[in-house]
């Protein structure tokens, strides 16, 4: 039997054993990822598995996203700031928790992903571009960074658009597959940006064909992420 699987077998498991496996102190944890991808299946499943306190992302008590689908170019800067001011509350809150947490969508992914992409589409002026950059280095200074971010990959985007049309949100109901390859587009290099100018570590994984709700996918991505915070 080699190295590898006399470790393997050693270490305890179910989630039990992957609790032991993290260190004593708070860990702060947050999911990454296009729309569909499965963030907030990962964050539950986390939640649940490993005992973090959950903070959902602000989507569904969103009082502009259905104008904003509805018409992106009026609606953008506005949707824009409303997301930077809820994650930087939940930031403020998981500061104050005392159990481990685990953030779903990342507060990095408005400023590096979606203001620019909007930019780039028409939808944010130069103006209201800079100035949500303004809004976004005044309110996120001093916050508590996540330790760790796990992202998820998917470059299939019909895999993408399944996924979105399975969960039902009528707001999303015309995304369309020229939005999602946009953003997978700037979600290729965000890995890389978040450790050279944020200083994040990041696990990225492609879920394309996995399937992480129960058996041995469950299972799997349990024991990476484990893996991935215990470092």
């Amino acid at each position: 039997m080699g190295t590898d699987a006399i470790a393997a077998a050693v270490l305890p498991t179910g989630n039990r054993g992957r609790r032991s496996r993290l260190p004593r102190q708070k860990r702060f944890v947050a999911l990454a990822g296009n729309i569909g991808a499965g963030k907030t299946t990962a964050a539950k499943l986390i939640s649940h598995a490993l005992g973090f306190e959950l903070f959902d992302e602000p989507v569904i008590d969103n009082r502009f996203l259905k104008d904003y689908y509805a018409d992106m170019r009026r609606w953008s800067f506005t949707l824009q700031l409303e997301f930077l001011i809820r994650r930087v509350e939940h930031h403020e809150l998981i500061h104050t928790v005392k159990k481990s947490c685990v953030q779903d969508r990342t507060l990095y992914e408005d400023p590096e992903i979606f203001a620019k992409y909007l930019h780039g589409l028409g939808h944010l002026t130069d103006s209201e571009l800079e100035l949500y950059f303004e809004y976004f280095q005044r309110l996120s200074s001093g916050i508590a960074r996540p330790d760790k971010i796990i992202f998820f990959e998917v470059p299939q985007l019909d895999v993408l658009l399944s996924r979105i049309q399975v969960r039902g949100r009528v707001e999303e109901k015309n995304i369309g597959v020229d939005f999602l390859r946009g953003l997978n587009g700037y979600y290729a290099g965000f890995p890389a940006v978040l450790k050279a100018k944020y200083g994040i570590d990041c696990l990225s994984l492609d879920v394309t064909h996995r399937d992480i709700r129960n058996g041995p996918g469950r299972e799997e991505f349990l024991d990476q992420v484990t893996t991935f915070l215990a470092a």
